[in-house]
């Protein structure tokens, strides 16, 4: 049985950015695609071993910011998270890798470690600004 987050970002079309910080509250945000929903209360991201990674090893805190496409608006949700685990270069990371990614002819040297870190989703508030009716 799906969940309402994996209905939602199975249908839903948008861009997304997580916002981590590091230990020092030094932010940074990244584009990022759709989470991996694990169930109501965890959701998954693939990521390298860049920036965002290095700031959830000292902050298990970050934000997710989905904008859906097309609304005339700004509407989407937002995912306040926390860290919970993660994974290097596992069976399950790459069965949840998108397809096309897994086409991409590289060696783990040449790209790197691959993470799969698992947050608790711990609110969801609604991204929503009306259009502005002058504009």
């Amino acid at each position: 049985m799906a969940t309402d987050l994996e209905n939602y970002f199975n249908n839903t079309k948008g861009r997304g950015i997580l916002a981590t910080a590091d230990a020092q509250g030094k932010v940074d945000a990244a584009v990022y695609g759709r989470p991996k929903v694990i169930d109501e209360e965890t959701v998954a991201f693939i990521m390298r071993d860049r920036l965002t990674h290095a700031n959830l090893q000292s902050n298990p805190h970050a934000t997710y910011l989905f904008m859906e496409d097309g609304s005339g608006g700004y509407t989407g949700k937002r995912l306040f998270l926390t860290k919970t685990e993660e994974e290097q270069d596992t069976e399950r990371l790459y069965a949840l890798r998108r397809r096309d990614h897994n086409a991409i002819d590289e060696t783990p040297e040449q790209r790197g470690p691959l993470f799969l870190v698992f947050f608790n989703v711990d609110n969801v508030l609604p991204l929503t600004m009306p259009r502005h009716a002058d504009g």
